[in-house]
This record gives structure tokens, C-alpha cells and sequence, in this order.
């Protein structure tokens, strides 16, 4: 029996013999591949990183909502800080990463559009995930493979593209782009981490590499809050892999140090514990019908009750064949305990990536999913199909390969491999949601880039003024030009047209959002709308745009979410509530005829409560270190703070005399005669 090429070169080293240059040390980044795996590993990351590419580019869009972080990258650009409206301090992004990388991509691209910029990001980060994904998992099966014949196919890495979802978000303008590259990077450096245990010439051994994984699994909170899940996990596996204080100090330090210092920003100059988002969404409560219904909705159109079946039989197979029972020539060193053995192995950091997935999973489903199909439970099975992202398919090579029952192993993992291509290639040319994408029903699930296409009348909505076609987006440019001394806009019924609530000249110091001292400036305007970012990205920065849903109104965030409300947008804010808080006009016959002036009295004395103006105040008043600090005590407070949506209750709950009505309250009993 010939000695295998490792073994090979560890005699040479130990006899003072010159080891074979052919033969490179089982080290980071090097492994001594056949070139039958080098080749189809690359040759798969190409095909599936280009057909990726080539979906993705077919369904190429921007959503609203990636058009509300181009808003805040105005805002930043522009020298008003993170925020959406100037003068008031709401996070209105949930990942703080792709804010900030937006604004460094716009700020070098210059004179380019940011929706180009968001395009071309989103979709390089989502093939840069993709690769390190497969990467990783070669890496995974490279010491069973040292000396064999085998083929790396794409497996898990074709399940995933395969999702007409998957190719959506790949652009989009939001963060997925960029949670994939996190997830594939984090996949791989765990992967290097846990074969350099018994790999001594690994440089993924070292104290920088240490410190790049624990500064990577801290980072996780900043892309998405919920992936804190996935990289406290990872740090907490590095702690326990260390064996001494000062190694345990360094991954502390490198995984906290960044996330630490922006959470003491986020609660010194927003005043919350969490993103605005989170609390617009309640992100802490839970809806688990609405979930397992959003969970059936992203199954149904694609069976993935399939492909789930065959992977894990895939899995198995490969867990009970010779490409995975790799049995290590170099024993661990001494003084490293069980533990620490158990999860720097390949085994504990397969388990750790499959289950994180599934909690990811279970938290969306606890949550009540999305409004938009599928995307949040696309990070979760990205990390589940880690581990089989590629698989190896044994080939004849001699006696070793009949002992090992080869033929049976690889017909089988062969086999299993050609049923998921088949279904992969079923579930691209799937019609996913069918008659029901564009239409909210009972579920309040849609196909995003489908609505928006057929609203807008473009197949590929890229840009602000792509969305100028959507029902009343033209309407409200010409509504503000034909109101110069500023005023409050709210949805008409007529999709042409905007109600109109005058504003109080001269304004109040203090009232409403920030004017120009300049007398010939024009006056304030505000637009109450949901779709935030088709209408911040068409209007200039100069005007206040407010949503009922909480997302960039911190009175509507602050209230309590409704049962049933749809999905996303399950907190609803009474118009009267922006009457009451601006420099508008209050009484008829000058506001709409839908509109009541004795709510309007009463939310304008609700927003009087002492609480509710702390809160008011912690974001709207001018940012100094004594503001600082006092956000910073009391946003604890401030975020499990909730205020009624009925302006009368609210003055209950604040204890506060309602006002007296305006008009005679009907009792159902004629009036007295004189």
C-alpha cells in the first residue's frame, strides 16, 4: 500500500529529508486538492455564481423600502445625519451596515445615481456571498478528500438560486445582498477554524485570524439585528475554544468593541435600545399564525418540502461515507478539553450553522413573517444549505475505492444529486405566488417586485422616478408646487389628488419641522403616506414625510400594534394625530370633511402628556452631550413605551382633562325644549 502524500511529507520532515515541493502542508489556505476537486470546485462556483448573476440581473429592481435607506444616505450626504426628516432623529433602517456602505458607495460614486449604486452593491455582495458559501463547504470536505478522486457538484448552492425570491432580493436595494456576503464569510472563516486544531502549520490558528472571526461574528447585529443570533453563537464558540485569558480578552474586544460603541450611539442620539424599525414592528412580540401561514406561502409555490427531503439524505449519505469520516493523522494537542475539542471541530460547526438557521426560522415564524414573500426566511436557509451548498461524488480509484462500497456510496449521492437539479430546475420556471402576487389578501403576503412593476408600469423599477408612475406620486410634486407657503398632505380617495390642510403662518418657533429663517423660503410641507421611500426620494430633504406604520413617525412607533393588522404594518396612526402635531390648520370648514376637530383638540392635548413630550423631545431636540446622556439613561424606558391611538384614551391613560366637544355629542335622546 503506497503512503499517502501527507504522510509522505510528515517522514520527510521528521527524518531531516527536504519534504516534496509537489506536496503542500495541510494549512490555510492551501490543501492539497486532487485536480479533479480543484477543477469542479471552481468550475461550480462559475457556473453557479454566473447563472446567480443572470437571474438575479433578469429581475433586477429597487423597492420602496430600499429607497427609504437612500433617503437617510441623502440626509447623510447632505450633512443632516442618519436620519429621514431633518430635525427629527428616527433610525428608519434596520441594517446599520448597509446604511453606511451605501453612503461610502455613494459618496466615491459621485455624480452616479445611489439607485445604481444600491443595484450594483446588492447584486456584487450576493454573488461574493454565494462563492464564500461554496467555498466553505469545499473546504469542508477537503481533508476526506486528500489523495481521492472526486467530483465537487453544486448541491444546497442550486436549491437556493433556484428560488425566484432568492434572484429578487439579490438586488432589490436592501440589505440581503449584504447578508448573504456575511453569512458566506462567517460560513467560511468557521469552517478554516475549525480544521486548524489539528492542522498545526494553519494560519487560521493565529491570534489575527482570531480576532478577524471574532471582529466578523461581532459585526452580526450590525447587518441585521436578528443575526445576533448567528454571531453571539460564533463568539461564544471562540470563547470556549480559547484556553487562556489573554486569547479570551482579544475576542471580547474585537467582537464587541464596534458593536458596543454603536449601541451607546443608537441610545444617546435615537433614544432607543433597538431600531426604529424593531419597535415599529414590535419586533419583541409574537404572531405565530400569522408565521405559519407566511411559512406555507413561501413553501407552497415550490415544494420545498423536497429538496429539504432529499439534502438530508444527501447529508446522510455523505456523513456515512468515506468523503466525510476523515479520521485526522495529527491528534489535537494536548491540554485542550472536550468542549473546546467538540465545537472547533467540522461537526460543531456544521451543527452550529444548521441550528442558528433554524432558530433564525423559528424567531421570523414567532414574529409573523413579512409582507413580502419569502425574503426573511431566505437568510435562515441559506445557512441550513451551508453545509451541502456542494457535495462530493467519489470516482473509481482502485482496490481503497470497492472496499469502501464507492460504487453503491456514489451511485446513491448521484443519483440524489440529479433528483435535486431537477427539482432546482422545476422551481426556477415556477409562477411562485400566481394570481395572488400582486394582490393583498387575507394573508397581506405579495410579490414585491411584481406589485411594484404593475403599479408602476415598468418591468424594472430602478430608480425614484421609475415610481413617479405609482398612483399619486405625481400628484404630490404638483400639490407642493401649488402650495408655497407649506401645508399638510394627506391621501385623497382620488388617486390624482391630495387633500390639502393649510398651514398657520406665521409658524410657532418649535411647532413642525425646522423652517428657513429666510421670509421668501417656502413654508413647511408635510406628506402623510406608507410608501416612504418612493415619496422621500421624489420630494427634496426640505420636506417632512410621515407614515402611519411607524417606520419614520415616532408617534406612530410608539403605539401598540393592532391583532390583526397586516403583516409589517400592524401599527395604524389616526390622521388627526398629524393635524394635531404641526402648524396646521385645526377647524373646518379647512380640514377634510373625514377628519374630527374634537379628536384633533384631543390629540393635540394628548401630545401635552409629560412622558409623551420626553419621548417627543429625546428626538427632536437639538443634539448636545447633556441631550446625549440623557437619551442614554432613559432609552431603556423610552422603548417600552407606548402610547393609545384613540387621542381620548390617551388622555385617560396620561390622566389629563378631555377636552370639552365642540360640538353637541349625539345621546340618542331629543333635545330639550327651551
Amino acid at each position: 500500500m503506497q503512503p499517502s502524500p501527507s504522510a509522505s511529507s510528515a517522514r520527510g520532515a521528521t527524518s531531516g529529508r527536504a519534504p516534496d515541493p509537489r506536496v503542500r502542508p495541510l494549512g490555510w489556505p492551501a490543501v492539497s486538492y486532487s485536480p479533479s476537486v480543484r477543477l469542479s470546485s471552481w468550475a461550480g462556483v462559475a457556473v453557479v455564481v454566473l447563472m446567480f448573476g443572470i437571474g438575479a440581473w433578469r429581475r433586477r429592481w429597487i423597492s420602496d423600502d430600499g429607497l427609504i435607506v437612500l433617503r437617510t444616505v441623502r440626509n447623510l450626504l447632505a450633512g443632516n445625519g442618519p436620519v429621514f426628516n431633518v430635525g427629527e432623529r428616527v433610525e428608519a433602517n434596520t441594517s446599520t451596515a448597509w446604511t453606511y456602505l451605501m453612503y461610502l458607495g455613494s459618496w466615491i460614486g459621485g455624480p452616479v445615481r445611489m439607485e445604481y449604486v444600491a443595484l450594483v452593491l446588492a447584486l456584487v455582495l450576493s454573488l461574493a456571498g454565494m462563492a464564500l458559501l461554496m467555498l466553505g463547504t469545499a473546504r469542508l470536505y477537503a481533508p476526506g478528500l486528500q489523495g481521492r478522486r472526486a467530483l465537487l457538484l453544486p448541491a444546497g448552492a442550486l436549491v437556493y438560486i433556484a428560488l425566484p425570491p432568492a434572484r429578487d432580493f439579490a438586488t432589490s436595494g436592501l440589505e440581503s445582498g449584504l447578508v448573504l456576503a456575511y453569512l458566506g464569510l462567517l460560513w467560511w472563516m468557521l469552517v478554516c477554524w475549525s480544521q486548524a486544531l489539528r492542522m498545526p502549520r494553519s494560519r487560521a490558528r493565529g491570534p489575527i485570524f482570531t480576532a478577524a472571526l471574532a471582529f466578523v461574528a461581532g459585526c452580526s447585529v450590525l447587518v441585521r439585528p436578528e443575526l445576533a443570533l448567528i454571531g453571539g453563537g460564533a463568539l461564544i464558540m471562540l470563547l470556549i475554544a480559547a484556553r487562556e485569558w489573554r486569547p479570551r480578552l482579544l475576542i471580547l474586544v474585537a467582537g464587541g468593541a464596534l458593536p458596543v460603541a454603536y449601541q451607546i450611539f443608537r441610545m444617546g442620539y435615537y433614544a432607543l435600545l433597538v431600531p426604529g424599525t424593531a419597535l415599529a414592528k414590535d419586533a419583541a412580540g409574537d404572531k405565530w399564525s400569522q408565521g405559519l401561514i407566511y411559512l406555507a406561502n413561501f413553501n407552497a409555490p415550490y415544494a420545498l418540502w423536497v429538496p429539504a427531503v432529499l439534502l438530508v439524505a444527501l447529508g446522510a449519505a455523505l456523513w456515512a461515507g468515506a468523503a466525510v469520516r476523515y479520521r485526522p493523522r495529527r491528534p489535537v494537542p494536548p491540554g485542550v478539553g472536550p468542549w473546546a475539542r467538540l465545537v472547533q471541530s467540522p461537526g460543531g460547526v456544521v451543527c452550529f450553522f444548521v441550528f442558528s438557521g433554524l432558530l433564525q426560522a423559528a424567531y421570523w415564524v414567532r414574529q409573523g413573517g413579512d409582507f413580502m414573500h419569502g425574503r426573511v426566511l431566505l437568510a435562515p436557509l441559506f445557512c441550513m444549505l451551508a453545509p451541502v451548498a456542494v457535495i462530493p461524488v467519489l470516482l473509481p480509484d482502485g482496490a481503497r475505492y470497492r472496499r469502501e462500497a464507492g460504487y453503491l456510496l456514489s451511485g446513491a449521492v448521484g443519483l440524489l444529486w440529479v433528483a435535486v437539479a431537477g427539482w432546482a430546475l422545476w422551481a426556477a420556471n415556477s409562477p411562485g405566488m400566481g394570481d395572488d402576487a400582486t394582490r393583498v389578501t387575507y394573508s397581506g403576503i405579495v410579490d414585491e417586485r411584481r406589485f411594484y412593476s404593475q403599479a408602476t408600469g415598468k418591468a424594472h423599477p430602478l430608480t425614484a422616478a421609475d415610481y413617479l408612475g405609482y398612483p399619486r406620486m405625481r400628484a404630490v410634486l404638483s400639490t407642493i408646487a401649488a402650495t408655497p407657503e407649506g401645508a399638510l398632505l394627506l391621501p385623497s380617495g382620488n388617486y390624482d389628488q391630495w387633500d390639502v390642510v393649510p398651514v398657520i403662518l406665521p409658524v410657532p418657533p418649535g411647532v413642525g419641522v425646522p423652517t428657513d429663517p429666510d421670509p421668501g423660503a417656502p413654508g413647511p410641507h408635510t406628506v402623510f403616506f406608507t410608501n416612504m421611500g418612493m415619496l422621500g426620494m421624489n420630494t427634496g430633504l426640505d420636506v417632512r414625510v410621515l407614515d402611519q406604520i411607524g417606520l419614520i413617525n415616532p408617534i406612530a412607533a410608539h403605539t401598540e400594534r393592532i391583532d390583526h393588522g397586516r403583516i409589517g404594518h400592524d401599527k395604524d396612526l389616526f390622521r388627526d394625530w398629524v393635524v394635531a402635531d404641526g402648524p396646521w390648520v385645526k377647524w373646518y370648514p379647512l380640514i377634510p370633511g373625514y377628519l374630527d376637530q374634537d379628536w384633533i383638540a384631543q390629540a393635540e392635548a394628548a401630545l401635552r402628556c409629560p412622558d409623551t413630550a420626553a419621548v417627543l423631545g429625546s428626538v427632536r431636540a437639538p443634539m448636545g452631550p447633556r441631550r446625549f446622556l440623557s437619551n442614554v439613561l432613559h432609552s431603556p424606558s423610552f422603548t417600552r413605551y407606548r402610547i393609545e391611538r384613540v387621542p381620548r384614551d390617551e388622555l385617560i391613560r396620561c390622566g389629563l382633562a378631555v377636552p370639552e366637544p365642540t360640538r353637541p355629542t349625539y345621546t340618542g335622546m331629543p333635545p330639550e325644549l327651551p
